[in-house]
């Protein structure tokens, strides 16, 4: 009894916990301006389907989406056996689900090959980061916390898998000495190779089959908590993040509404003029920006895949669109803490732009979208940066000299070339 006390008490306090955490989070997503995306509810639903269950874009490179299809199906797969685990927990029973017969030894079955494919990607992942230290995974921006995050991550499902293939051979071992509450359940065909190097002691096995149990259990609360302060989070926000997708063709942009009302009115007299507020042109905080990048942001998977992909970067300019979302992410979340401390948001002298996204980095983007085709979860980089471009634009009337000659040439000739309209054609003549 007091076991089950200990892990109700455990199970409960991890779930509340895990509320609580995730409740910040959906509190800061909503800081964003309103976006509807409630339309096409059939091509979104597919789009999810195909991206965030199928892996569809990770296929891109096959090797590392398939070792990620181990690591994504099988934990997925493997944390069904939490089922069994929180009624043994709660109810003091052991292999409950083993009453389902010969289908509970193919589930087993199952979950063993799949935790040893998780167990090996991550190994693989640990390499490719490490040693061989892909480019991609061991830039500037990933320094300090999230290359540690990562390791950390990949550490802990080794480890968990380690754990669960133990206990299963500690199992399997006590079922075939026949101890006494271990009855015969299961198919093992991993686990079992691990039965030579453990003890012959029944004491012993059950002290490493309770201590794997424990640890797995643990291990999996732990995780469930460690996500929302981890770029592991797109684990859940995989799925919202491609289901509202932008469905629009990449590149075509959108008028800002307060622009198009105030050009509405200029053109047409009996229009009524804009009432309310004036609303900002562009972005220079996190709460211009609207709750879908904000979503984004917090989906970030840290891949690199974006940053690989950009033309800018490639040249060894500043930009990295992966830190664009980086910086976004770290910056909603302090506006988060900010509204903790003081109840509503206070104003820090801080913002996005500057603070976080320096002016280099805005105008080396080529707006390409390369980095939007490129992400595995249909995250848009490039909506931050153009609205960023506009807040300098339009509010601050700051811009490279390179961008204010094409204004000028666009307002005197109608083009953005320095050539007078008349003289446009002339080329004709040679």
């Amino acid at each position: 009894m007091i076991s089950q006390l200990i892990f109700g008490i455990l199970f409960v306090a991890a779930v509340v916990l895990f509320y609580k955490n995730a409740s910040k989070i959906y509190r800061n997503i909503r800081l964003g301006k309103a976006l509807d995306r409630s339309d096409r509810p059939g091509e979104r639903l597919k789009t999810m389907l195909l991206v965030a269950f199928g892996q569809q874009k990770m296929f891109k490179r096959p090797i590392p989406a398939l070792l990620h299809l181990f690591v994504y199906v099988g934990f997925c797969i493997i944390n069904i056996e939490m089922l069994e685990i929180v009624i043994d927990g709660l109810f003091g029973t052991h292999r409950v689900l083993s009453v389902l017969g010969g289908f509970y030894n193919f589930l087993i079955y199952a979950f063993e090959i799949l935790a040893f494919l998780v167990l090996a990607g991550c190994v693989v992942f640990m390499i490719r980061r490490n040693v061989l230290k892909v480019k991609r995974l061991n830039q500037s921006e990933l320094n300090n916390w999230p290359k540690t995050d990562a390791n950390l991550i990949l550490t802990a499902e080794i480890l968990l898998m380690a754990a669960f293939l133990f206990m299963n051979a500690a199992d399997y071992k006590l079922q075939t000495l026949g101890a006494e509450h271990y009855h015969v359940a299961g198919a093992f065909p991993i686990s079992s190779f691990l039965v030579p190097i453990l003890p012959d002691s029944v004491s012993s096995l059950i002290l490493i089959e309770r201590f794997c149990w424990w640890f797995h259990i643990i291990g999996v609360l732990a995780f469930l908590n460690y996500l929302p302060i981890s770029k592991h989070l797109h684990i859940i926000l995989a799925f919202p993040n491609t289901y509202f997708s932008n469905l629009k063709p990449k590149g075509e942009f959108e008028n800002m509404p307060a622009v198009t009302a105030e050009v509405q009115v200029m053109l047409d007299p009996s229009l009524p003029p804009p009432t309310g507020e004036p609303s900002r042109f562009g972005v220079k905080d996190v709460q211009d920006l609207t709750w879908k990048n904000l979503l984004d942001a917090y989906t970030c998977t840290e891949c690199g895949r974006c940053t690989s992909a950009c033309p800018a970067n490639m040249t060894g300019k500043l930009l990295s669109p992966r830190k664009i979302m980086m910086d976004t992410r770290d910056r909603v979340e302090e506006v988060g803490k900010n509204i903790d401390a003081n109840g509503s948001f206070t104003d820090d002298g801080k913002g996005l732009l500057d603070t976080y996204v320096t002016r280099e980095e805005i105008w080396a983007c080529t707006s390409c979208n390369a980095c939007v085709e490129q992400c595995p979860v249909n995250i848009n980089p490039l909506e931050i940066i153009i609205g960023l471009r506009q807040y300098a634009v339009m509010e601050e009337s700051q811009a490279p000299s390179s961008i204010n000659n094409m204004f000028s040439n666009l307002e005197n000739n109608g083009a953005p070339w320095k050539y007078s309209q008349a003289d446009r054609a002339n080329w004709t003549n040679q």
